[in-house]
């Protein structure tokens, strides 16, 4: 176990969140706790408020690098298929594959809450912007003389169905055999929003 003095102030930040990863990973996010976070890192509860917060603002800082892993999981299929509908395809299906490998982590992401007293940094929100902008970027490919408001909108309407049906899989409430199930109602979501679309700008 190492002691106080042999880490320096961000890299006790990034052991903590490491922990915090770890426990949430392995336990869920109801085992989360400044104590148990400090413990498997050998510091008391008090000393992690001298690089966070709180332990909304701990989460936070977790859910950012769950949200960095999902944007480079989903990047890195647009470096793979070159026609938008099939990188849209892909996006679906590494979007799906990404949370049944990391169910803890990205249902800590959309499932906690900060006080109403507080709203989402700028920052925190330019990240979510930045996935949701390789949505939009095949759709301005299909539609180049299309608004980017409408552009915007319309990414943000597909890719909450896509949540939708992850959401609704993963955590039990959809009645489907398995992940191949899943997968095929995302690719027909996909498949007809994007026929439609392709309808509305002819």
């Amino acid at each position: 176990m190492a002691r106080r003095s042999q880490y320096t102030r961000e890299e006790l930040r990034e052991k903590a969140l490491d922990a915090a990863e770890k426990i949430v990973a392995e336990q869920g996010s109801e085992a989360l706790s400044t104590r148990k976070i400090a413990a498997c890192i050998g510091y008391t509860a008090g000393s992690l408020y001298l690089v966070f917060e709180n332990l909304d603002d701990l989460i936070l800082q977790v859910n950012a690098r769950t949200l960095r892993r999902l944007h480079q999981a989903l990047r890195a299929t647009t470096d793979q298929v070159t026609a938008p509908e099939q990188t849209i395809q892909a996006l679906g299906m590494a979007y799906y594959e990404f949370a049944c490998r990391h169910v803890n982590l990205w249902r800590l992401l959309f499932e906690h809450h900060l006080p109403d007293d507080q709203s989402l940094p700028d920052w925190f929100r330019s990240q979510v912007a930045e996935s949701f902008g390789l949505v939009e970027g095949q759709l301005k490919r299909l539609s180049p003389g299309m608004e980017s408001e409408q552009i915007q909108r319309s990414a943000r309407a597909l890719w909450g169905g896509v949540h939708g049906i992850v959401v609704l899989s993963i955590t039990g409430k959809l009645d489907v055999a398995g992940a191949d199930e899943a997968k095929q109602l995302i690719h027909s979501l996909l498949h007809y929003y994007l026929q439609g679309w392709l309808v509305g700008i002819e």
